[in-house]
């Protein structure tokens, strides 16, 4: 027998990711709609909005996690797992995007994600800046700040129809290793 608990709280996330992703200010009683369940089923898992915004951008943080780990399994360097890190990422911009500019982001919980994903990014830019990827002369967090930011610009372009997930990691990654230059 199935837990209806877990499958509600399942389909209000994978719901809440659908709506927010198409208006970020819709409607808690617009995401209890589209998941199928009342508002009450939705107020038995997340007590407010703000709630639900952490669970998404926890589910999020693991989403993002599982991905790049599973893309970059069979690299055999650092800077080609940044490489192929890019190109798992972008895809999910339609299900993340709008969760960049959310509050949630001050929750104790996703500060941790956020750094624990910060951390792997810097001792992978550690180590491809050993294999030559970059200068010695620039600093790591401006090199970590700088991938991350082309990755929002990347999910950016997707979202707005402007680049596929693939146009968008090559042009970050372009971006990222060689600059803007001809």
């Amino acid at each position: 027998m199935r837990d209806t608990s877990v499958s509600s709280k399942v389909s209000i996330l994978n719901a809440a990711f659908d709506v927010l992703g198409q208006n970020p200010g819709a409607s808690l009683s617009d995401v209890a709609r589209a998941a199928g369940v009342g508002r009450a089923t939705l107020h038995r898992h997340f007590a407010g909005r703000d709630d639900l915004m952490v669970a998404l951008t926890l589910q999020a943080a693991e989403e993002l996690d599982a991905a790049v780990d599973t893309a970059v399994a069979g690299c055999t360097t650092y800077t080609d797992g940044l490489r192929v890190a890019l190109r798992a990422m972008l895809p999910l911009a339609s299900r993340h995007m709008f969760l960049a500019t959310d509050a949630a982001q001050t929750d104790p919980r996703v500060k941790e994600a956020y750094a624990t994903q910060t951390r792997a990014l810097t001792r992978d830019i550690e180590a491809a800046r050993a294999e030559g990827t970059f200068a010695a002369d620039i600093p790591t967090t401006w090199i970590v700040e700088t991938y991350e930011n082309l990755i929002y610009a990347g999910w950016a372009m997707v979202v707005a129809g402007e680049a596929t997930p693939n146009q968008a990691a090559d042009l970050a990654w372009r971006t990222f290793t060689q600059g803007l230059k001809p």
